[in-house]
């Protein structure tokens, strides 16, 4: 079995000189462990530092969020229960997108429903030709969880290598379901935002059926601290809609390249990125509540 790496752990997380506003979510986020109540899987790409629940609202209080999205990191595999077991305890705080088999039954994704899961998350992020983290659910199970998810309400979370995404679009529109994609789409910052790829995301973002994640600057850039060469993706994007945004830490930073990001940085980042108010509140605000269900 191939080798699950370490990662490091976050980092002390820096209170934001500027709070964000009431009801503020970060939406992108994960839960790893603890590994003696809630073990990793044995084929994972790599092995994250516990990261409790307890940590994390540790990290939306420092950050000054009242709400926050856990995504099935896959390390954990298909197995959510950690996930599941934040959201039975914060009930009011969290939400989650889970992942599941094409064989998942309706039943069991009710019952997540109720539990505040809002969405599956598929793995499309290809390098030399094969799929780069092991435990995720391949795109092609969601043609037969499709109808499920539309029943309740959930949207589609993909995470893809923009270069991919121009291929896939008739697929995800196929699927009728809103689509979410990570972290700005995951490309290299040195390419640009001119690239065929990049460019079907604005197009698809423009259009509203697709949602992006202001999201992951520190893995489109090597340029740590603030990753300006990340900076025109997110521009670009709030200028096509900035109606179909959301934004998250991707706390704890899991199977980071180069320096490990600091979550209130990262959010500071955000408010010099995003000058317009407006658009600052609708993307930490109203796009979360109307994306994950949260009270408005």
């Amino acid at each position: 079995m191939p080798s699950a790496p370490p990662c490091l752990p976050p980092r002390e997380v820096t209170r934001p000189k500027v709070p964000p506003p009431p009801h503020a979510c970060d939406t992108h986020a994960h839960v790893f462990g603890p590994a003696d109540q809630f073990p990793y899987a044995d084929d994972r790409s790599y092995t994250p530092p516990d990261a409790s629940l307890e940590k994390y609202l540790g990290m939306l209080d420092a950050t000054g969020f009242a709400r926050g999205v856990l995504v099935q990191g896959s390390a954990h595999g298909h197995d959510n229960s950690a996930m599941l077991d934040a959201l039975r305890r914060c009930p009011d705080r969290l939400r989650a997108v889970a992942v599941a088999d094409a064989d998942v039954t309706p039943a069991t994704l009710r019952d997540w429903n109720a539990l505040g899961v809002r969405g599956l998350r598929f793995n499309h992020f290809f390098r030399g030709g094969q799929l780069h983290y092991r435990g995720g659910v391949p795109l092609s199970a969601a043609s037969r969880l499709a109808s499920v998810m539309a029943e309740l309400g959930w949207h589609l979370q993909l995470w893809i290598d923009v270069k991919d995404l121009p291929q896939t679009v008739p697929l995800l529109k196929s699927f009728a379901l809103p689509v979410v994609i990570d972290h700005m789409g995951r490309t290299d910052a040195r390419a640009g935002i001119g690239t065929a790829g990049f460019q079907s995301l604005l197009r698809a973002v423009g259009e509203g059926w697709c949602w992006a994640k202001l999201s992951g600057a520190h893995r489109l850039s090597l340029q740590a601290p603030d990753y300006g060469d990340a900076r025109p993706f997110h521009e670009a994007l709030v200028a096509a809609n900035p109606e179909r945004l959301v934004w998250g830490s991707d706390w704890p930073h899991p199977r980071v390249e180069g320096e490990m990001p600091d979550a209130g940085h990262l959010f500071e980042l955000f408010q010099d990125w995003t000058p317009d108010l407006a658009a600052r509140e609708r993307i930490l605000v109203g796009n979360p509540a109307a994306l994950y269900g949260f009270p408005s």
